[in-house]
C-alpha cells in the first residue's frame, strides 16, 4: 500500500508559527510530519508521498532524513481533493490519505487495515464519537457501512455521533469519481459521497482521538499526548547538579541542570541549561534553550535556541530564538475560570481551553517584567518594552510597549 500525506496548505490560521508549515513545529525532538511518517513506516507503509506547497520547505527540511519520500507540489490551495490529483501520476494501488500531524498514525493505519481484511472493502473510512456534530461532517450509518455524510449538522438532527476522521483508505478506482465532479474547494467530499452512494464503504471505528493541528495552541494537546509515551532517560553527557529531582523525563545530550532544581514529566533538547531553583513540569523544551535561575515553566512547548532569565511560562509555546527578561507572567487562566478565547485572522474564536497562556513567535525580544493575559498571540520579530502589559494580539515586526514617565523632584 501507498500513502499520500497532504501538507500544502497555507498554515495561516497557524500564525505566528507559521514562518514555515505548521508541520515543521518540533514536538519532542521531531516535527509532527516524521511523527506521522515514523508511524507510516512501522505499520509496513514504505511508499510515501507528501503533496506540498510552493515552497517546498518541507522537502528541503526533511529530504535528506527521509531520500526515499516522493513529493508533488500543489501550486495553489485548491482544496483537498486538488492536492490529492498531484500525486495521481505516482499512486499504483490502493493509498492512505491523512495529514501531516497524526501522533498515532501506527494504530489508526492498523484499524483501516483490519477493517479491510475483514470486509475485502475496497474503501475504509475512520470514525470516531463526538459530541459536537456541528462541527464535523457525521456519517449516517446503515449497520457498520457509511450511507451518506453530513456536513456539519445541527446536535438534535445529527444521524449519528460518529464523525469523519481525517485519515481514508482508498482505492485507485476513487479518481474515476473524482472526475465526475466539478472541480472545487470541496470536491473531494462530493466524490466520496458519492462513491459511498455506489458502493460498500465499512467505517472502522476508533477510540483514541485523532488530534487537530488547526490552530498553535493544539500544540499543547499534542504535547501532552507524546509525553505520555515517554519514560526517563538522562543522557550519560548531561551534569546533574546536586537535589535535583528528576521524574518521568527524557535528558538529552550535554545538558546542564544545576542545583535544587525539580523536573516532573518533561522533554529536555540537546545543550538546555536549567538554572537554580528552576521547576520545570509537564514541558517540551527543545535543544539549545536556556532556562534561568528560579523560573517555573508549566505545560509549555519552547521551540529551539529559547532563552527566558526568569519568571513564569505556563501553558505556552514559545517560538525559536526568541530572548525572554527577568520577570516574565504569562497568565493562562481567567479570572472567572471560564473557556479562553483568542483572535485569529481578525476573528475571536473559541480555544476549548480553560488554561491557555500565549502564543510568542520566532526571534522576539521580551523585557522584563512583562505581563501577557490569557490567549494573546504576539508576532515573529516584535519587541515587547519593558513593564509592558500585552492584552491584544501583536503582529509581526512591531515595538510594542507601555508608556511611562519618570518624575524627577529636586530635595
Amino acid at each position: 500500500m501507498q500513502a499520500v500525506i497532504l501538507a500544502a496548505g497555507e498554515s495561516s490560521r497557524f500564525w505566528p508559527l507559521n514562518q514555515k508549515h505548521k508541520s515543521l513545529v518540533k514536538v519532542c525532538g521531531k516535527t509532527q510530519i516524521e511523527w506521522t511518517i515514523h508511524g507510516l513506516k512501522k505499520s509496513g507503509i514504505k511508499d510515501i508521498i507528501v503533496v506540498q506547497g510552493p515552497k517546498k520547505d518541507i522537502e528541503s527540511e526533511i529530504k535528506r532524513k527521509y531520500p526515499e519520500i516522493k513529493f508533488v507540489v500543489q501550486k495553489e490551495p485548491k482544496g483537498m481533493g486538488n492536492a490529492i490529483l498531484q500525486a495521481k501520476e505516482l499512486i499504483k494501488k490502493d493509498f492512505f490519505v491523512l495529514n501531516p500531524n497524526h501522533l498515532n498514525t501506527f494504530y489508526f493505519i492498523n484499524t483501516l487495515i483490519q477493517k479491510k481484511q475483514e470486509t475485502k472493502a475496497n474503501m475504509v473510512l475512520l470514525g470516531e464519537k463526538t459530541e459536537n456534530p456541528e462541527l464535523y461532517g457525521i456519517f449516517e450509518l446503515e449497520g457498520d457501512k457509511a450511507k451518506r455524510i453530513v456536513e456539519k449538522p445541527k446536535k438534535e438532527k445529527a444521524p449519528s455521533n460518529l464523525k469523519v476522521c481525517g485519515i481514508y483508505l482508498l482505492p485507485k478506482e476513487f479518481f474515476n469519481y473524482y472526475k465526475q465532479v466539478p472541480e472545487h474547494m470541496y470536491a473531494f467530499e462530493e466524490a466520496l459521497s458519492l462513491y459511498i452512494k455506489e458502493n460498500d464503504v465499512p467505517i472502522a471505528k476508533v477510540e483514541e482521538e485523532t488530534l487537530s493541528l488547526k490552530y498553535p495552541f493544539d500544540l499543547l494537546k499534542i504535547k501532552k499526548r507524546i509525553l505520555k509515551q515517554k519514560d526517563t532517560y538522562i543522557d550519560k553527557s548531561s551534569l546533574i547538579g546536586k537535589n535535583v529531582v528528576i521524574e518521568n523525563c527524557y535528558i538529552g545530550k550535554n545538558v546542564k541542570i544545576f542545583e535544587n532544581s525539580v523536573l516532573k514529566n518533561c522533554y529536555i533538547g540537546d545543550n538546555t541549561i536549567v538554572g537554580n531553583f528552576s521547576l520545570v513540569r509537564d514541558s517540551v523544551i527543545e535543544n539549545n534553550c536556556l532556562i534561568g535561575a528560579h523560573s517555573e515553566i508549566a505545560r509549555s512547548i519552547f521551540q529551539e535556541d529559547v532563552h527566558v532569565h526568569s519568571g513564569y511560562i505556563g501553558d505556552s509555546v514559545i517560538g525559536s530564538h526568541t530572548r525572554i527578561g527577568a520577570g516574565i507572567i504569562t497568565a493562562n487562566v481567567r479570572i472567572d475560570r471560564g473557556e479562553i478565547k483568542s483572535v485569529v485572522k481578525g476573528k475571536k474564536i473559541n480555544t476549548g481551553l480553560k488554561s491557555f497562556g500565549c502564543v510568542i513567535g520566532e526571534n522576539t525580544k521580551i523585557g522584563v517584567n512583562v505581563s501577557i493575559m490569557p490567549g494573546i498571540l504576539i508576532g515573529n520579530n516584535c519587541v515587547i518594552g519593558p513593564n509592558t502589559l500585552v492584552k491584544e494580539n501583536v503582529l509581526d515586526n512591531t515595538k510594542y510597549y507601555s508608556k511611562f514617565k519618570g518624575i524627577i523632584n529636586k530635595i
